[in-house]
């Protein structure tokens, strides 16, 4: 990584917020953050622009020069069209009418050779040397790259940070900083079907691994969980200017937003807040929603990260971490195939015995037939079905989990205890005993159906048996 792994202050003039992307996945460096709303004229550097010689592409909301040469289908001509559907998609999150804001424009250059524009008054001196891209206010830079869809994301990543400097005179910490240009830079281009201007799709939360292509944040957390390295929600709000400058400090900061912004427990307060001021006391704030609970905002985080895969769906895979009444004799239960881990709404204890049996049949999607092109449903027993699998348990087998701090370090996650038609546990912790389908969070939504459980306390464990 380099330079990317060493923060350097600005000059005290320069008044800018500095942003460092490596090529594969993106990495965010903050070299220095100040609030800022200082706008430039961007007609007079267009026309400089056009002096020496560099293309020139006009939008509503960003004038881009380039010495990128024309090449046919690289995505580059539509970028501004892009841009101006992304600056109305800008204006929906924070609340504000894009109507009230006609003349809001940036100035970006797309380079390909630094000199060039260095040499036509384009990339001042006082401007850092950045890997892949910088923000000043309203003017941006970044290098072009040769993958259109990381070059389109680089793009949207620098204009929110424009968008948000000027437009909503942005001064928050570091993870809200990054985890917010991050999360409205993230989308999806569909096409129209007659060949015209594609359409922008907010997607901050992906639904596929096409859709964000070398952005591998998602794997990167996945990477940290194998590792048994996640951070704590506390940890990635603590982020500082010094300090942070890795590819998970920013992994974990767009997972902060997208969670607050995302989570049914947080999003109506998260939306209140971000419309108000973002100033350096947003932590602050943040603490003090209606909804906050440091202990659950934790353990949300925690559950988030642990499980996370493209298509997470928040309202399907939140968590009731009530305690539970102690199961004392028999009880029914039924779990949801459409959800992701269910309180049972009973707890166990450590040193008991306790039997698991399920019955019912429930639907996990379907499969195409390839004969003739029809949806075939798929359906599955408490046992799942080897069809299809998911992290490495057939889909639609019935699990039942514990929520455990492991053993051998890393951040509290959901241990499987028993699973299947018929089984016997023992559980890891006295707590609450959860439920769920096996299957991808991104696939719940196609789920359909009920397992009936019924839960057992059978008395002590034998010895030698934990």
């Amino acid at each position: 990584m380099g330079e990317l792994g060493r923060m350097e202050k600005l000059p005290s003039a320069v008044r800018r917020t500095a942003i460092l992307l490596a090529v594969v996945p993106v990495l965010l460096a903050t070299v220095a953050v100040h609030a800022a709303a200082e706008m430039v004229l961007v007609e007079p550097l267009a026309a400089q622009a056009r002096r020496a010689g560099l293309r020139v592409l006009t939008g509503s909301h960003l004038v881009l020069a380039t010495d990128r040469p024309v090449r046919n289908g690289d995505g580059v001509e539509e970028l501004p069209a892009v841009f101006d559907q992304a600056f109305a998609a800008w204006c929906d999150h924070y609340g504000l009418d894009p109507a009230d804001h006609p003349n809001w424009q940036c100035f970006g250059c797309l380079v390909v050779d630094r000199e060039r524009f260095r040499s036509a008054g384009l990339l001042p001196d006082v401007v850092p040397k950045f890997a892949n891209g910088f923000c000043d206010n309203n003017r941006f830079w970044l290098i072009d790259q040769p993958n259109p869809a990381y070059r389109r994301h680089l793009l949207l990543h620098e204009g929110a940070h424009a968008f948000t400097l000027t437009l909503r005179r942005l001064a928050t910490p570091v993870w809200y900083n990054e985890g917010i240009a991050e999360f409205l830079a993230t989308h999806r281009l569909e096409d129209s079907g007659d060949g015209g201007q594609r359409t922008f799709r907010h997607t901050p939360m992906p639904d596929r691994p096409e859709d964000v292509e070398q952005l591998g944040r998602i794997e990167e957390i996945q990477s940290l969980q194998a590792s048994g390295q996640p951070p704590a929600l506390d940890d990635v709000l603590a982020l500082s200017v010094e300090e942070h400058g890795t590819i998970a400090d920013y992994a974990t900061s767009w997972a902060a937003v997208a969670m607050f912004a995302g989570h049914p427990r947080y999003a109506a307060d998260f939306e209140a807040l971000q419309r108000g001021p973002l100033r350096r006391d947003f932590n602050r704030r943040l603490a003090g929603m209606a909804s906050w609970d440091a202990d659950l905002a934790g353990r949300d985080f925690d559950a988030f990260t642990a499980d996370l895969a493209y298509g997470w769906d928040f309202n399907r895979m939140a968590v009731d971490w009530s305690a539970g009444q102690p199961l004392a004799g028999p009880r029914s239960i039924t779990v949801d195939a459409s959800r992701g881990w269910q309180n049972s709404g009973f707890a166990v204890a450590v040193g008991r015995r306790y039997t698991v049996t399920a019955a019912g049949r429930i639907g996990v999607g379907e499969v195409t037939d390839e004969t003739d092109g029809t949806a075939i449903p798929l359906e599955s027993e408490p046992d799942g079905i080897t069809l299809q699998w998911y992290r490495g348990r057939p889909v639609g087998r019935l699990l039942a989990g514990q929520w455990v701090t492991p053993a051998n370090g890393g951040r509290p996650r959901f241990e499987v205890v028993a699973e299947g038609r018929q089984a016997e546990l023992a559980p890891l912790v006295d707590g609450p005993l959860y439920f769920k389908v096996n299957q991808a969070p991104g696939r719940l939504a196609d789920d359909r159906g009920r397992y009936s459980v019924e839960l057992k306390p059978r008395g002590p464990v034998a010895a030698g048996r934990q």
